[in-house]
């Protein structure tokens, strides 16, 4: 099986090879070197050389051979639904739950489960793997996330993160204790140097990342904290909250490299969202709980400063 995908350039400047890592999820620098060295990228149909310098609005294709797909398969498993309708649902993901099908995870994801509820009426742009799915959280991130019914309110739902207008909360637990009330982190995050399974705040290859937090609680060693997004970066939380020497409880990738407090996996939830309905074009507001987990976190802190 063969996957195409369309890259565009967003400024000039850099090595396509980097491009391609940057934009293709999973995919290293040395494997698009490889690709572009088989002749599997093109420029207007031409070929590239894996140093060509890209200039803004450059659309390049990618052509990638992979095995073939398990095929996708709808499974029975309970779901938390904050809200549904004809054009989009709202779950309440579980910690631990992975949002789609990827390798090692090809049962038990989010995607499966909604491939059960929703049956035939999951949007179609994000490919067999991710029906549906207009967002994602991370594995060990509890709480809300959107899945799209059909095409149009995808694209609808879609337009509205890129425009910053999809306000998404966050909580979380960190590590260290703040001076101020308040503050934003505007720092942008691309492919670890060091580590190209990893992010972190880089200007190489990297895109604007912009986390604005406030204090919620203090306690001895740590605090709890409410994120907001400005952007959507993979990992965003977690990489700007340990760039700023506060990661997030329980991060063994990004913080301490231990479990602590009872938790393996990050303490960090999707609280609360904003949007305007696709269909309605009414703003709707969302809200979840703190999972178990979390508070039981939040009760071994002991009594706040």
């Amino acid at each position: 099986m063969t996957k195409t995908y369309t890259i565009i350039a967003k400024k000039s400047g850099e090595r396509i090879d980097a491009l391609l890592a940057m934009e293709i999820e999973d995919l290293s620098r040395s494997q698009a070197v490889r690709l572009i060295e088989q002749g599997a990228v093109t420029l207007n149909s031409a070929t590239v050389k894996k140093n060509h310098k890209v200039t803004e609005g450059e659309v390049f294709t990618a052509r990638i051979s992979q095995p073939e797909d398990e095929t996708v398969l709808p499974e029975d498993i309970p779901l938390d639904i904050v809200y549904e309708d004809e054009e989009l649902i709202v779950i309440n993901k579980p910690r631990g739950m992975v949002v789609h099908p990827a390798a090692g995870h090809t049962r038990g994801t989010l995607v499966n489960a909604l491939l059960y509820h929703c049956r035939e009426n999951l949007s179609t742009i994000g490919g067999e793997n991710r029906p549906g799915i207009v967002h994602r959280i991370d594995k060990d991130t509890s709480g809300l996330i959107i899945a799209a019914k059909n095409d149009y309110a995808h694209k609808y739902l879609s337009a509205q993160l890129a425009d910053r207008s999809l306000s998404r909360v966050y909580e979380a637990v960190v590590y260290g204790s703040f001076r101020e009330d308040s503050g934003s982190i505007d720092k942008p995050i691309g492919r670890s140097p060091a580590d190209r399974k990893k992010m972190a705040v880089t200007e190489k290859n990297s895109r604007p990342a912009v986390t604005h937090y406030e204090l919620i609680s203090r306690y001895k060693g740590f605090c709890h904290v409410r994120c907001r997004l400005e952007t959507g970066r993979t990992h965003q939380i977690r990489v700007h909250m340990a760039y700023i020497g506060h990661p997030v409880l329980g991060d063994l990738t990004y913080g301490r490299k231990r479990p602590e407090k009872g938790i393996t996996g990050q303490c960090l939830h999707s609280k609360s969202l904003k949007f305007i309905h696709p269909k309605t074009q009414l703003p709707m507001e969302l809200e979840s709980e703190l999972p178990k987990y979390f508070t039981d976190v939040i009760k071994r802190l002991g009594n706040p400063e």
